[in-house]
């Protein structure tokens, strides 16, 4: 939960730093309108001016203000935010008796049943067989992202079996539990049913 908690905050250092980005550029644009309105007056005022040859022409617009120092912060904020650790606890969130389905706090359990139970159409799938973890990891990262810009909900994330593991335990399963939770796009998740790749894969809804 502390993770969580760390990742609201980080979102809410990110908006906040953005805001202050475009006041400042904001006041910078009023800044160059009111100079070159100045500029614009005197030149009515005294008419037009023939310069020598030997004096150039003085541009009297203001340099353009420098890049917000911020931008280094934003990126540092976002991938931050993006990060996925393989540490964190949610147990406490995985809200089934079987410890298979996750929802965010004010979704309702009859999500869960509904994507257990495949009533959603799947838009989108990633297929994890044959990766290492740190891949994994990387793909999901990416498979989120671009769904959400997609404008997708509801994906399918196979992480296989563990049929050829040893124990044949699935070894990305739990990773995959962690790595979803801690994605704010994510409201909710649950083992598929039998046509759609039961224990070998998550169905993911992800905030409209």
């Amino acid at each position: 939960m502390r993770s969580l908690q760390d990742l609201g905050a980080v979102r809410e250092a990110l908006a906040r730093a953005q805001r202050e980005a475009a006041e400042a550029a904001r006041v910078a644009a009023e800044e160059a309108a009111r100079l070159d309105r100045e500029r614009r007056q005197f030149e009515l005022a005294v008419g037009a001016v023939k310069p020598t040859k030997a004096a150039p022409r003085v541009d009297l617009r203001p340099e353009p203000p420098p890049a917000h120092p911020r931008q280094k912060e934003l990126d540092e904020a976002r991938a931050l935010a993006e990060a996925m650790s393989d540490e964190v606890d949610i147990e406490s969130l995985l809200l089934t008796d079987d410890g298979l389905g996750f929802r965010r706090p004010g979704v309702s359990m009859d999500v869960l049943g509904h994507l257990r139970r495949g009533k959603w159409s799947i838009q989108d799938q990633l297929d994890l067989h044959g990766m290492r973890r740190d891949e994994a990891r990387e793909a999901v990262g990416a498979f989120i992202r671009s769904a959400e810009q997609r404008g997708l909900r509801c994906l399918r994330v196979i992480h296989g079996k563990g049929n050829g593991s040893p124990g044949r335990e699935p070894v990305l399963k739990s990773k995959v539990h962690k790595w979803l939770a801690q994605r704010l796009e994510v409201i909710a998740f649950a083992q598929a049913a039998g046509p759609q790749g039961g224990a070998g894969a998550l169905i993911v809804l992800l905030a409209a």
